[in-house]
């Protein structure tokens, strides 16, 4: 991996201005991937908040060509595994292989020790296996024959679903749910982004070679590192603190849902709020920080009624309501 201190690969010294080196992530990565910067956005939160991000859509709407863009342009060390049916929980975490010129067993580090982690169609392999990302997501090791193992840093999984209703699909309980710090959904082009999407492929875009689109290292670990602390010195009033609590709380007291945002919830509302204040240039959070993040950060979190959903009802829709009541502070 390059210094991130010199010049080298195009990175500039890293802790001059954090906030300026990620913003370009979005040019650069848009050389590859067209039409998602929310996305784009939402994943650089997740970075900075130490936290994992689940994406969601339809096959083919560039989910992983945007994770592979992302991991380029930070120089960041990725691996991506394709979640089958058949997977096994060591085939993600690693194991012990006994080595015959010692006679002694070895650990075998899985493609989880990286920096971003491409769990592809998570939702396409059983629960015993996508639990063993539990203890990597949450405690950012993994323990095999009792022995923990530290992961990378900085780490992130990056998780991609299709929508429920395909076939051969197996949802993911609410425990691994509530370790995603985001729920992005990535739609389908607009009908200019796609033209462009098939303009750049008749010129000989290959999504395979991204160096080849000329996307190039923007940022590195160390500009993470400095605009994680930055961050963490956003000022947030007792007033912003309090409206997260209340939207929150709402949630548990609708009639739409058999499940609310938890306090776990809450405190990942805050912190996104506070990771959105710095990137658009503020030292301090406002409302508007909080009902920007609403969605991605507590969507995934609460559990519709099934009369509700029958009836159309969204977890998106439910959320946009609590912030359309719940009173904002001045």
């Amino acid at each position: 991996m390059t210094d991130p201190t010199t010049d080298n690969a195009g990175l500039t010294k890293a802790a001059d201005d954090p906030r300026a080196s990620l913003e370009t992530l979005r040019a650069e990565i848009a050389k590859a991937v067209v039409g998602q910067d929310p996305a784009v956005t939402g994943l650089v939160v997740a970075l900075l908040c130490r936290g994992h991000v689940l994406l969601e859509g339809v096959p083919g709407v560039a989910k992983t060509l945007l994770v592979r863009a992302l991991a380029s342009a930070l120089e960041l060390d990725t691996k991506r595994v394709q979640f089958t049916p058949d997977l096994m929980p060591s085939d993600v975490t690693g194991s012990l292989v006994y080595d015959t010129r010692t006679a002694e067993f070895s650990f075998q580090p899985g493609p989880v020790f990286t920096n971003l982690l491409l769990a592809d169609e998570i939702n396409r392999t059983p629960p015993k296996t996508q639990s063993s990302l539990l203890e990597a997501m949450e405690e950012r090791q993994v323990t095999v024959d009792g022995t923990p193992r530290p992961l990378p840093e900085p780490f992130l999984v990056a998780a991609t679903q299709n929508p429920v209703e395909y076939e051969g699909t197996y949802p993911l309980p609410e425990a691994q749910l509530d370790r995603f710090l985001l729920k992005l959904t990535i739609p389908l082009p607009s009908r200019e982004n796609e033209i462009d999407v098939l303009t750049r492929h008749a010129s000989g875009f290959d999504p395979r070679d991204l160096r080849a689109a000329g996307i190039r290292p923007v940022a590195g670990p160390a500009d993470l590192a400095a605009a994680r602390a930055s961050v963490a010195a956003t000022t947030v009033s007792p007033e912003i603190t309090a409206y997260v609590v209340d939207i929150c709380r709402a949630t548990r007291e609708s009639p739409s849902l058999t499940m609310g945002v938890s306090p776990r919830g809450a405190t990942a509302l805050l912190s996104t709020a506070r990771a959105w204040a710095w990137l658009t240039g503020r030292d301090y959070v406002i409302p508007d920080d909080v009902k920007a993040l609403a969605l991605p950060t507590l969507r995934h979190r609460v559990q519709l009624r099934p009369e509700a959903e029958m009836e159309g009802v969204t977890a998106d829709s439910v959320i946009n309501a609590v912030l359309a009541h719940v009173p904002v502070p001045r």
